[in-house]
């Protein structure tokens, strides 16, 4: 029995009552959420313990961290190494996305190791396979792609990002409006080659119930994949995404009465000014299914910076309703990501989703802020550095430039504000 079939029959389990305690609500809560599709739990399901998490409604928003090899530079131990980062410095799950390799070694040396749940894309692995056997990605088996999903489910992944949506009507109306990037999703694109050679319907779409029957074998979680996501900025809220989206919101509806927990994939790209607009249409058209967010970009124009740009997009996205963040590192649009740019992408990720719950009043939020403005007003640096979400580089900056005087900084010295007021109160 899934986890949403439990909830909808009045169950609660102990995975609801772990994320209940973790959250910091009531497990009647998490179980009514979870029956109700608006809150998913995710889970290592297998190699090392971890703690199973909330995303959704009235949760704290989560963070995502890409990992995994690629043709060009394939090192499995490199990747642990970025699991490991991405793990320490606050990512709530992290999916393997390799395609270098022996995929399936990769990705359980992954799921060994991993602390946090697992997800993974199961295209990927199925057209690679496909290539090293010489064929084509268009002369990809229906068969084939099926029987990886079993695999990975087998495996213990958790969740998996399916392009359910991108169907051959989806796909005409990017063609007819005539975007500036049409298909910037990789798994999107594989589909799309794929189902415009051979003149057929997106299996994961046509046999749907049958993709619905593995994960609820397994339990998985389907993230329901935006194959056709705008690339860039131009290319935002347009009839493709939305036509998508509604395919989507279908989609979702059937695996809730399938038992199966689904997730809900968003833009990558996007105006500052449609984010806010987007999330609450996803949430209408998905009946209020978790929402997972690459960003959104705000800037087609800051290669190396794009953990910040993304980082503005998803503090204002999480603000609005989305529940899921996947990071995004320096090296988007340019490199695989090495260990710095994992550290980076975690850390702006983690900025983002803090930055969201407060705005959506997510419970103990603006309490933390509250807290570290008190250990200002004490001149608490310990308490402060605590409080960080990236403590080592606060603590790192301090120690560089050590004042004379340990109560402030060396910006202000003897002319430290908060030193000299709070002195001044005191002596009146």
């Amino acid at each position: 029995m899934t986890i949403l079939e439990k909830a909808k029959q009045g169950k609660i389990d102990p995975l609801m009552e772990a994320v209940a305690a973790d959250e910091g609500v009531t497990a009647q809560y998490i179980r009514e959420e979870v029956a109700a599709g608006r809150v998913v739990i995710s889970r290592k399901r297998s190699g090392a313990e971890g703690k199973p998490i909330g995303i959704g409604r009235g949760l704290r928003t989560k963070i995502n961290a890409n990992i995994g090899t690629s043709r060009d530079r394939c090192d499995v131990g490199f990747e642990l190494e970025k699991l490991e980062t991405a793990v320490r410095f606050g990512a709530d799950t992290v999916m393997d996305l390799s395609t270098g390799g022996d995929l399936d070694k990769i990705r359980k040396q992954i799921i060994e190791a991993s602390t946090v749940p697992v997800g993974t894309v199961p295209i990927y692995q199925a057209a690679v396979e496909n290539v090293n056997l010489e064929k084509a990605i268009v002369d990809l088996p229906e068969e084939l792609l099926f029987e990886v999903i079993e695999k990975h489910g087998e495996d213990g992944v958790d969740f998996i990002t399916v392009h359910c949506g991108v169907t051959l009507r989806a796909v005409e109306r990017i063609k007819k409006e005539g975007r500036i990037l049409n298909v910037v999703s990789r798994g999107g694109a594989f589909l799309v080659e794929w189902m415009l050679y051979n003149q057929k319907e997106n299996p994961l779409y046509e046999h749907y119930d049958r993709l619905l029957e593995i994960a609820a074998r397994y339990d998985m979680t389907l993230s329901l994949g935006d194959g056709l996501r705008p690339g860039c900025l131009a290319d935002a809220s347009d009839r493709g995404q939305f036509e998508e989206l509604i395919i989507i919101g279908e989609l979702a509806q059937a695996a809730k009465e399938h038992g199966v927990s689904v997730i809900v994939e968003g833009p990558g790209h996007m105006p500052i000014h449609q984010i806010q607009a987007n999330m609450q249409l996803e949430k209408e058209i998905c009946h209020g299914a978790p929402f997972y967010v690459l960003g959104p970009l705000v800037t087609d124009l800051a290669p190396g910076y794009d953990h910040i740009t993304s980082a503005i997009g998803g503090s204002i996205a999480a603000a609005a309703g989305a529940d899921f963040l996947c990071y995004v590192t320096p090296s988007e649009h340019l490199a695989l990501p090495g260990l710095e740019d994992v550290r980076l992408g975690v850390i702006c990720s983690k900025i983002a989703a803090h930055v969201g719950d407060i705005g959506k009043g997510v419970k103990g939020a603006m309490e933390k802020d509250a807290r570290m403005g008190e250990r200002r007003r004490e001149l608490d640096w310990e308490g402060q550095l605590a409080l960080c979400i990236d403590r080592e580089t606060a603590e790192s900056i301090r120690k560089k430039s050590p004042p004379r005087d340990p109560d402030v900084c060396t910006m202000c010295g003897p002319y430290c504000s908060i030193k000299g007021v709070n002195e001044f109160f005191k002596k009146k």
